[in-house]
């Protein structure tokens, strides 16, 4: 083995140690800015987890601003948010099949689209073009709800359900704009899975 291929070798190795410290290095301190949350939402046989990670509005302009409008977000910070459910579910009166996906939104004056994206991501955005890591050929259900606004500011933004009436309610604020996302049980064949 010639000294350049050794070298060559030594380089390489060099580099991806580098890079892999690198990456759980920056992961660790960005956690302290948007500390990670898992949410459980259990209702008779239904159980929903929801693991994100929230920024802090720190005095900044959100929407339409640091989350631009008609670009897709990855709902909070650092990894892709992810939704687990253990079973069929209709959100906002469309199938969503029982498994894990990760989610995503394209925040609007208006409205906001809600995307379920059955791939799950080492991390929400693309770090070499800072887009959204998302790959649309994995899109499970797409639906789109009204962006609400609210007087009081939410400093970090949250994720968190509530159940009104006979149905159930998926809520994510931050700033002065919520949305809620409109889910029950599927009149289909029971098809629970452990989440």
């Amino acid at each position: 083995m010639s000294k350049k291929f050794r070298y060559a070798i030594t380089f390489f190795i060099v580099l991806i140690l580098g890079g892999t410290i690198g990456f759980y290095i920056m992961k660790n301190q960005t956690k302290s800015l948007s500390p990670e949350e898992t949410i459980t939402y259990r209702h008779d046989n239904l159980k929903v987890n929801v693991f994100y990670n929230r920024p802090y509005k720190k005095e900044r302009e959100i929407f339409g601003n640091l989350v631009p409008y008609n670009k897709v977000w990855r709902t909070g910070a650092n990894e892709a948010t992810t939704f687990k459910v253990n079973q069929d579910i209709m959100v906002d009166g469309s199938l969503l099949e029982a498994g894990e996906y990760t989610l995503w939104t394209i925040p609007n004056k208006d409205s906001w689209k809600v995307i379920f994206n059955k791939k799950m991501y080492a991390w929400g955005i693309d770090l070499t073009t800072e887009d959204a890591a998302r790959d649309p050929n994995y899109d499970a259900l797409t639906i789109e709800v009204p962006a609400r606004k609210k007087l009081n500011v939410t400093e970090q933004f949250t994720i968190y359900f509530d159940r009104q009436q006979e149905m159930h309610m998926l809520f994510l604020t931050w700033d002065k704009t919520f949305i809620a996302i409109p889910f029950n049980k599927s009149r289909s064949v029971d098809t629970t899975t452990e989440v």
